[in-house]
Formats: structure tokens, sequence, C-alpha cells
């Protein structure tokens, strides 16, 4: 099953016969593979890794740092839960360190990834403070390179 989810996981648009040539399975058995791995919650979804930047489209990220209290028989759950329910909040990750939760966020603009975290995200109870960063280009993602041109060579003088 590992091997199947590592395949999965580098290209979801491998078909069944090829996993099953890969793995040496039928394409039935990488079918029921597939749904059991589904059924057991494995498999969370199937998603296209897009470079928005080069289509020009006017897509806004940002990674929040969120520092928030925990609820004593919860922990970070149920505030976590809360914000993930947010159509804007891409991910949620409880995090070691100086703080305690990290969101991406989606918008078209900057002021709006900003109005959503004054006045949606900052008010919750539970938040006791943000601190909101915006990607400003994509290196690397999910493993894919995305830069794909020459880095630009300034000039720099060495005394």
């Amino acid at each position: 099953m590992e091997q199947l989810l590592r395949l999965l996981e580098n290209n979801a648009r491998l078909s069944e016969n090829d996993l099953g040539a890969m793995l040496d399975k039928t394409p039935a058995e990488i079918h029921e593979m597939m749904e059991l791995a589904k059924a057991k919650g494995y498999i969370r979804g199937y998603k296209t890794l897009v470079n928005w930047e080069k289509l020009g489209s006017q897509k806004v990220q940002a990674v929040i740092e969120l520092c928030v209290t925990p609820k004593k028989s919860h922990g970070f759950d149920d505030i976590a839960l809360t914000i993930a329910a947010f159509d804007e909040v891409e991910s949620v990750l409880l995090m070691s360190g100086g703080y305690d939760l990290q969101l991406i966020i989606g918008g078209r603009s900057f002021h709006e990834v900003a109005l959503f975290v004054a006045k949606r995200l900052s008010p919750l109870d539970d938040v006791r403070s943000t601190a909101t960063h915006f990607v400003l280009r994509t290196y690397k993602k999910d493993g894919e390179m995305f830069l794909e041109e020459d880095p630009d060579e300034r000039e720099c003088t060495v005394l």
C-alpha cells in the first residue's frame, strides 16, 4: 500500500494499468487498493499543482502565525477546526516553537487577506496574536521547482 501511495503522491494521473505494471499487480487489484486507501482516509484528494504567477493570476497567499489559547479538554483542536472551516484558509498546522498555529490563506488581493485577518480571524476569542507574512514569490512548492528562468544576475561590487 505504501508504494502505491508514494507513486500517487508524485503523480496522481497515473492510470490503474500503469500503477499495476509498476507494482506487479492487476488493474483490478490496484483499484481495490485505491478504494481501500480512500475508505481508510489515506487518500484525502487529488490536486494539480498550478503556477498561478506564471499564468498571470492575481492570487495572493499569506502565511499567518497565530498564538492561541488552548482549551483544557480539547487542546488546540477546537480553535484549529474553527479556523479551518473558513473558506479563505488553505492549511492549518499545529507548530512547535514561537507560535501555535500556522495558516496558509488565499485571496485575490493583499487587502482582502488583511481584512480577513483583521475582521474574521483576530476577533476570535481564543486568538491572542497574529503575524501575517505575504508570499511574494514561490520558488519551490510540494517538491516541484516553480522558477524556470535563470535568476536575475544583479551586479555586486566587491570592495
